[in-house]
């Protein structure tokens, strides 16, 4: 049976979850950081990368539990 992290690491969900990082994690920073970055001054580095990696996070899980969830006959 695969694991919950070998699900996430397939290429498939990689990928969408890729995706859906650099959408969301673009809007976050626009929110969280927008007057900083218009204004032309300093930005919270460790923010923006957490603007990504947290979406990305909760897509892949997201998406590999569902992978692996069974699924009863319809």
């Amino acid at each position: 049976m695969r694991t919950l992290f070998q699900a996430a690491c397939s290429g498939k969900i990689v990928k969408s979850s890729l995706r859906i990082a650099l959408v969301v994690g673009s809007i976050l920073n626009l929110v969280n950081q927008g007057s900083a970055i218009l204004a032309g001054t300093d930005i919270s580095w460790i923010h923006v990368a957490l603007n990504y990696f947290v979406p990305y996070c909760v897509a892949s899980y997201s998406a590999a539990k569902n992978e692996l969830t069974p699924r009863g006959n319809q």
